[in-house]
């Protein structure tokens, strides 16, 4: 941030910025890798304690939910840079930035 001579607003340059940042990405941090491992559990949990014929584990459906992120994501970059508006008719695709 120095180097580009970037600052936080109402936050005094030096040790003080670099707590600040700690702590906001600490409770950026904390609830996402809860949640990431909730996920990982839920299907082991689904399939002993409830009969449930699943067949994925936790680290598969994370697997397979971030490939289809970036597929959607390279789609979506592709038709956009051939200017190709077809698929875009309405903006983003819903639930992304």
């Amino acid at each position: 941030m120095k180097k580009f001579g970037g600052y936080v607003p109402g936050i005094r340059p030096g040790p003080r910025t670099a707590e600040y940042i700690d702590r906001i990405l600490t409770r950026i941090t904390l609830p996402g890798a809860l949640y990431v491992a909730a996920i990982c559990v839920l299907p082991t949990i689904l399939i002993s304690q409830f009969k449930v014929p699943f067949y994925f584990g936790g680290t598969a459906l994370l697997i397979v939910v971030g490939v289809a992120l970036d597929t959607v994501s390279a789609i979506e970059t592709h038709m956009i840079t051939r200017s190709y508006e077809g698929f875009m008719k309405r903006g983003r695709i819903r639930g992304r930035r």
